[in-house]
């Protein structure tokens, strides 16, 4: 097995990215396919587009909102994390095993909890400049275990990283082969990321096709969340979607690799209080107008082609996509490092040597890897080692209707419902949230949906589709934890499970993971929760602050059982 390299650098003074680029060049000639880039840099605001020299980095260039942003380049080759924020701030929520660093002057007062912060990310030998420190910074690096010297010639200082007390080994190479159970948006995504970095993948799908359940409805629809506190699910969100949208124009884009349109997405207040809150939640972010902007009733319903009485917010870079569509280009990225096993369905997993052997209804083998990512929405539960995860099949019921019936909409519009502009001769408005498992098609559900397009596009036409529509749409069944969040990572072992204090003090199955609970929000979720994952397999820096991996740990729920029952 090939050794890989990979170097990690932490730059707290990333200016216009004048020292990522040249460290980027330097692995492009130097490094090789078996060499890798991994740099994480601190800025407290991310810098506009228009002054990155690079085109292809200025190409995939995030917007100036806070949190971090990760861009691949050189296809995945190198890593850049920009991590938006003050450093006192964010330092502690990284999480990398670093080679070097590059520290811009602290002030005093900052030192000491800088140093032990860069100490506690530090690898053995790791190295480090400061530039121009003042002597207290220099006391404290060096009470840290750095020992400095002054760089002759500047009055910059370098260090190298010793620790004074033993330093766990660095983790084994992972064997880089893996099954994913699930052909919708979370197993495509797991299939495209782990394929991307060199792992070999066999995907068992229980249908014939991809998204064939929850990931099979006409349109998905992509847009962040926002809230006053900027909450965890906020922060979740604007980190996918921001994320997203940088990997489907990697993969080629909206509209052309895969069926969708970047049409915008309008969200109506529901009334006047709404609106306030609204308003108020952008002004006091400030966001970039492209990502969120208030527009008031006026505005908002020229957009919409008719009056609205409070205004929305409006996403300009939303919008739908076919998610089947999009799985179908995921695993067509693949290439030969995917084989795929349709028509088999996964129900016993069983550990042998190290490895996990997929058996299916008769017991027959179908699959054997050292890794399995569960990704299979509900059907997860039908899996022994799954089956306490705490998860809902909230039934969604889409109505399709004829487009010259319906709104001609130039944006997706939603309020309590959601309503596409035309494609392929379709409109989709919906959906429900029912807590049943009927798969069919009922006319109350309709109803519903079409009460609630009445309500966000008014006029008489619209209120006549009620009683004239025929019947037609899809159903699904969304999987939905009880926080409404993913479940990212390594699967708790319950059985095994004793006193717990702490998250890292949950069991876990060796070599078995899952992505589930995505909702109905996993055209966002399903990239980033997949680079998270590849980032845990790869011992590598994960995509999001600390915090934030911790809000997404499968075992999560089992933590909280037992803290409840202590």
């Amino acid at each position: 097995m090939t050794q890989r390299i990979c170097r990690v650098v932490l730059d707290t003074d990333f200016g216009l990215g004048e020292r990522f680029t040249a460290a980027w060049r330097e692995r492009a000639q130097k490094g090789g396919l078996q060499s890798k880039l991994h740099y994480v840099a601190v800025v407290a605001q991310v810098p506009p587009a228009a002054q990155i020299a690079d085109a292809q980095l200025r190409s995939l260039w995030p917007l100036n909102v806070p949190g971090l942003h990760r861009i691949l380049l050189d296809d995945g080759r190198v890593t850049l994390d920009l991590l938006a924020g003050a450093l006192d701030a964010v330092l502690p929520q990284i999480d990398a095993r670093v080679d070097a660093f590059h520290v811009a002057a602290m002030p005093a007062p900052s030192a000491t909890a800088l140093a032990r912060g860069l100490a506690k990310l530090a690898v053995q030998g790791a190295s480090l400049r400061a530039e121009a420190p003042d002597e207290a910074l220099v006391w404290a690096l060096t009470a840290a275990g750095f020992s400095c010297q002054t760089i002759e010639g500047t009055r910059d200082v370098g260090a190298v990283y010793q620790s004074r007390r033993p330093q766990p080994a660095a983790p084994p190479e992972p064997v880089r082969r893996a099954i994913v159970i699930g052909a919708g948006l979370a197993g495509s995504s797991a299939c495209q990321r782990l394929c991307a970095n060199g792992w070999q993948v066999t995907l068992i799908e229980r249908h014939a096709e991809p998204a064939q359940e929850a990931s099979g409805n006409l349109a998905g629809i992509f847009m962040p969340l926002l809230s006053k506190d900027d909450n965890i699910p906020t922060r979740l969100s604007r980190a996918a979607y921001l994320f997203a949208l940088r990997e489907w124009q990697r993969l080629g884009g909206v509209g052309a690799a895969f069926d969708g349109q970047r049409c915008g997405v309008l969200q109506l207040a529901r009334d006047a209080a709404h609106a306030k809150v609204q308003r108020d939640v952008v002004e006091a972010w400030n966001y970039p107008p492209e990502y969120a902007r208030w527009l008031d009733a006026g505005a908002a319903g020229e957009l919409l082609g008719a009056a609205t009485p409070d205004g929305g917010w409006l996403f300009e870079l939303g919008g739908w996509v076919r998610p089947s569509s999009l799985c179908e280009a995921m695993l067509l990225a693949c290439g030969d490092h995917l084989f795929r096993v349709f028509c088999a369905e996964a129900l016993d997993l069983r550990r042998a040597d190290g490895e996990w052997q997929v058996r299916g209804r008769d017991g027959e083998l179908v699959a054997q890897a050292p890794t399995v990512v569960l990704a299979n929405g509900t059907g997860a539960v039908n899996v022994a080692q799954a089956a306490e995860l705490p998860l809902a099949a909230l039934r969604g019921q889409v109505t399709h209707l004829a487009a010259q019936d319906a709104p001609q909409l130039s944006l997706v519009v939603c309020r309590e419902a959601y309503v596409t502009p035309p494609a392929n001769g379709i409109v989709c408005a919906g959906a429900t949230y029912d807590n049943d498992g009927d798969p069919s098609l009922r006319a109350a559900s309709q109803l519903e949906n079409l009460t609630r397009l009445a309500e966000i596009v008014p006029g008489d036409a619209v209120a006549a589709l009620a009683a004239s529509a025929p019947l037609a749409g899809r159903v699904g069944f969304r999987c939905a934890a009880p926080d409404r969040l993913p479940l990212a990572g390594a699967l708790p072992d319950y059985p095994s499970a004793g006193r717990l204090e702490r998250l890292r003090d949950v069991p876990r199955h060796p070599g078995l993971h899952c992505l589930l609970g995505y909702a109905s929000r996993g055209l966002i979720w399903a990239p980033l929760m997949a680079e998270l994952l590849v980032a845990q397999l790869e011992n590598a820096p994960p995509p999001l602050e600390a915090t934030l991996v911790e809000a997404l740990d499968p075992g999560r729920f089992l933590l909280k059982q037992r803290r409840r029952s202590q």
